[in-house]
């Protein structure tokens, strides 16, 4: 018997512990690469089976662009798929977007997991994985299920194990968007690639070695994100929002290319509601912020094994 809905399923977002840009291609296309990790600050969707093909995106919190990520997954799956099935899509947005969490590309995936189950096609992991990479270099990530050091242009995956970390961040009122940080005249292009050594069956003996120094999973210190500079001189609340928690926590990084920037802080405790009422009143207006935790994998993981 077919499915008729899937109800309170997670998009979560994902941090860069660091982002080097180590080349570009011929077609312009940047080569990453950067720990990607998730955390568990996410959108909620919803989804209902049509048997009349159509697929409509009903938005419960702010409304989203005509044509998002969302909406593209679903129909890409669907031409790819042949199938006749359509389906409502109810996305709470809890996420907020230009803000470098990957929102919108947790979203697809989310999507893509969904209906691949919804509409019983049964499709595999990898299958799906080649259908995300055209929608956004994010996307493959989040279908894939594991916090990964991500390389390429967001295609080459190697799952790692990173020890549990609590995290603060926080958005400022601006957003960027992703082409503008790329096209900036200051980006660096050339940092020295990382290379990771060790059991590549054992994740959690991984280590990345660069001009004499080694990255090993979980240590956020390490590295930068090229992206930083350009967010920076492009928009100053980046730069305000990287200050504001560096004399705070004593360390800030902005992910992806922002406006999103973040502390770990594990040993802070901002478990306790007290503790973050009283951060969260200290941002400028507008701004928001949220106490996180990583996740060991994507909630979904398991739907296309």
């Amino acid at each position: 018997m077919a499915l008729k809905a899937l109800y309170d399923l997670p998009a979560p977002a994902k941090l860069n512990l660091f982002l080097h840009v180590v080349g570009r291609r011929p077609d312009g296309y940047h080569l990453l690469q950067s720990p990607f990790v998730l955390i568990d600050w996410a959108d909620t969707l919803h989804f209902e089976r049509r048997d009349d093909g159509q697929l409509r995106r009903h938005d419960l919190g702010p409304a989203l662009p005509a044509a998002d990520l969302c909406l593209q997954a679903a129909r890409a799956l669907q031409a790819a798929s042949g199938a006749a099935a359509g389906a409502d899509i109810h996305i709470d947005k809890q996420l907020p977007w230009g803000a470098g969490l990957g929102g919108g590309s947790s979203d697809a995936a989310t999507t893509l997991l969904a209906l691949n189950r919804l509409w019983g096609l049964n499709w595999s992991r990898t299958r799906l994985a080649e259908l995300a990479l055209p929608l956004g270099a994010d996307v493959p990530f989040f279908v894939g299920g594991d916090n990964a050091f991500v390389e390429g242009i967001g295609e080459r995956l190697t799952p790692v194990n990173l020890p549990p970390a609590g995290y603060f961040v926080i958005k400022p009122a601006a957003s960027l968007p992703t082409p503008d940080i790329f096209r900036h005249a200051k980006l660096v292009r050339d940092t020295e690639p990382v290379i990771l050594v060790g059991a590549l069956d054992d994740a959690s003996t991984q280590v990345g070695h660069i001009g004499g120094r080694s990255w090993m999973p979980g240590h956020g210190e390490f590295g930068r994100n090229d992206l930083q500079g350009p967010a920076e001189d492009q928009c100053p609340e980046v730069a305000q929002a990287a200050r504001w928690l560096e004399t705070r926590f004593g360390n800030s990084r902005m992910t992806g290319s922002g406006s999103a920037v973040f502390s770990r802080v594990d040993e802070i405790g901002l478990s306790q509601a007290t503790s973050l009422a009283a951060f969260l009143q200290d941002l400028p207006p507008g701004w928001v912020g949220r106490s996180c935790r990583s996740l060991a994998q994507h909630p979904l993981k398991g739907w296309a094994d």
